[in-house]
């Protein structure tokens, strides 16, 4: 049990800053331009011969579209790898959700899309809290990827001509994303698991499904294997390697509403944290506004409908409050088509943290629309070519809305309000996708690399499958060819203590006993997170977070009821262990919000906004990535910092109007 610290004595509200190095981004190409610096990074890693890479293990945890990239890839190098995910099988990784489409600036439209403004787009997007190398880098090998996922068969849409179409998404002023639907997601996760597939019957992959890494193993400094239970006999075991990469996605389940599948978890990285790794930017949590409002409190989760949909459709609420007519009986002059109106050069398709919003904006005004009045209508019915064409583009989603609402889009229109989706903080690393820890690398949503305050829709698709098949392959290469790295047995002290502190963990989970269940604690934990570390955020209402957050991790080792065994399926027992961290977490999200005082993207302190109500920056005081160090459960962490200059996106406020 951890003591609850009060107000007056708490430590972290003025967290110290850290006394160590300052954090880099290890980019090996001096006096190159940004267009010339990935090749030139690249040419100055090492290479390993193919006899060489067929020695050497390489432990992957998550295999979504990160995770399965990257263990295709290396595998296909000739490296071991050894997979694992809590998953029955990879297919079922939450990449299948992100379902309107992957950005490339392959510019077959003409529309005047190039490397350079997609990157240019992104760093803005991401309101400047991104670093301009691994954006461009992003941009560059975003043409690559529709070409890789081409070659495996993934099924874009295409024009009636034959050629690829495109179709436009929030931040962007002309038509770069690519998709397959309203499932690009999973074709493209279909795409790496064929990939995946291959390798494993080659015998390059071995794979571990309905596996949950519990620990990280770090030997002399290095990131050399990991702890793991297998879900269904409770077993636990460790597995050994050159390098650990972790690919294992997001953590807004944190708010226990969210659009992440239920599985979604912190453990892998937060594990990682509490090793050693520095955790950057927790607070850059992204609200997307385009989900299905909360139905009551039954509600496990919450579910997207694709940002895609509003190419189409007309976001609108009635112009006076309390409106309480069908929304066939408003006429249209009687419609505050808002979003159009505040910003008519992107209209509805502006980016997700300032739709979110606006929208909450008009709800707290009084006009927001359906039970509760927390919701805005998302209007087809003067769509483009119809039913029919909508029907081509986005069938399967207006199928999901109807089964879930019970209303057909077609007719009605959709509902929708900003929810939890994406966080753009995640593990700090280099420009070589490494942890602080070395030999830890982290891909895709798990690191906190490329998108700054705010994700640009269609981007996480991009990001992860660049990591996987384009980028990991290069830097793990040059990581295992300059260093030495003997072999870690069983017996070593490092892996007996990662071993007995994961045993120690279930157990004392399992002996509390008490008489809440895990849920009722996340559920608790979540309302306190979406109230006080939001879609907008103060000072007051974070440090009542940041001392409640303590008594209620305190109640629940006290008083949680896991029932069953470990020597089983013990699906109680799984949620126990990633609560725990979700509660250790949540504490560092609100910590880092609160020392943020400025507004960027999705982090909106309501003290720092402009007169017209947008984020208002400080980049003289807050132009780094806040990178924290974990000292123990109960005192303050220390503050890193990676100061980020730009040399080419000049950072101004945001408009998009």
């Amino acid at each position: 049990m951890t003591q609850t610290i009060t107000e007056t004595e708490n430590p972290w509200i003025d967290a110290p800053s850290g006394t160590g190095p300052v954090l880099t981004a290890n980019v090996k190409a001096d006096g190159k331009t940004i267009e010339e610096m990935w090749d030139a990074h690249r040419f100055s890693l090492k290479l390993v011969n193919p006899a060489n890479k067929r020695k050497h293990t390489i432990i992957m945890v998550g295999t979504g579209l990160a995770g399965g990239a990257a263990a295709a890839s290396l595998g296909e190098l000739g490296y071991h790898v050894k997979a694992f995910c809590y998953q029955d099988s990879p297919r079922r990784a939450h990449s299948i959700a992100a379902q309107g489409g992957i950005n490339a600036a392959k510019n077959y439209r003409n529309d005047g899309d190039s490397v350079f403004r997609l990157f240019y787009d992104t760093v803005k997007g991401g309101d400047f809290r991104a670093r301009e190398a691994n954006v461009y880098r992003l941009a560059q090998l975003s043409v690559d990827i529709i070409d890789q996922c081409v070659a495996q068969g993934v099924p874009f849409a295409r024009e009636y001509g034959g050629l690829i179409d495109t179709r436009s998404f929030g931040g962007a002023q002309l038509s770069r994303t690519f998709y397959a639907r309203g499932q690009t997601g999973q074709q493209l996760l279909l795409g790496a698991y064929s990939a995946l597939c291959r390798q494993i019957d080659a015998g390059t992959v071995e794979m571990h499904p309905r596996t949950e890494m519990l620990e990280v193993i770090v030997v002399d400094g290095r990131a050399r294997g990991i702890v793991v239970r297998d879900m269904i006999s409770g077993a636990i075991s460790s597995h050994f390697g050159d390098a650990v990469v972790l690919g294992t996605g997001g953590y807004s389940n944190v708010f226990f509403l969210s659009t992440n599948a239920k599985g979604c978890n912190t453990t892998a990285i937060w594990r990682a944290h509490r090793k050693g790794a520095l955790f950057a930017n927790p607070c850059f949590t992204q609200i997307h506004p385009t989900c299905i409002p909360v139905a009551g409190d039954h509600q496990s989760k919450l579910t997207l409908m694709s940002e895609s949909l509003r190419n189409d459709g007309r976001v609108w609420v009635p112009k006076q409050g309390d409106d309480t007519r069908a929304p066939d009986q408003i006429p249209e002059d009687e419609r505050d088509y808002y979003l159009e109106r505040m910003y008519p050069a992107f209209g509805n398709l502006v980016p997700r943290d300032i739709a979110s919003r606006a929208a909450k904006r008009v709800c707290d005004e009084g006009r927001g629309v359906g039970p509760g009045g927390l919701g805005v209508y998302l209007d087809f019915s003067k769509a483009q070519g119809g039913p029919a064409a909508i029907n081509a583009k986005y069938g399967n989603l207006f199928d999901m809305y109807e089964r879930i609402t019970g209303e057909n889009p077609y007719e009605v229109p959709m509902r929708i309000y900003p929810a939890v989706h994406y966080t753009m903080g995640g593990l700090w690393v280099d420009y070589n996708l490494m942890s602080t820890i070395p030999g830890l690398f982290v891909a895709g949503e798990a690191n906190f690399s490329d998108h700054g305050a705010n994700r640009l829709g269609a981007s996480a698709l991009m990001q992860g499958l660049a990591d996987g098949y384009f980028i990991l392959p290069a830097t793990l290469t040059d990581y295992i060819g300059a260093n030495t790295l003997p072999p870690v047995s069983a017996d070593h002290p490092a892996v007996r203590e990662a071993e007995a502190s994961v045993n120690e963990r279930v157990q004392r989970l399992l002996d509390v006993n008490g008489t809440r269940t895990v849920d009722s604690f996340h559920r608790e934990l979540g309302q306190v997170m979406w109230d006080y570390c939001g879609m907008s955020r103060n000072g007051e209402g974070l440090r009542k977070a940041i001392n409640r957050i303590p008594e209620l991790r305190a109640e629940f080792w006290d008083n949680v009821k896991v029932p069953g065994i470990n020597e089983d399926l013990n699906q109680s027992l799984e949620k126990a262990g990633r609560v725990a961290d979700f509660f250790e977490l949540a504490e560092l999200m609100c910590i880092d919000a609160l020392h943020r005082n400025e507004s960027c993207g999705g982090h909106f302190r309501e003290e720092y906004q402009t007169p017209e109500g947008e984020a208002r920056r400080d980049d003289d005081n807050y132009a780094y990535a806040a990178a924290w160090e974990f000292k123990g459960v109960g005192l303050a962490p220390v503050l890193h910092k990676e100061k980020l200059t730009f040399d080419y996106v000049h950072p101004a406020q945001r408009d998009y109007r």
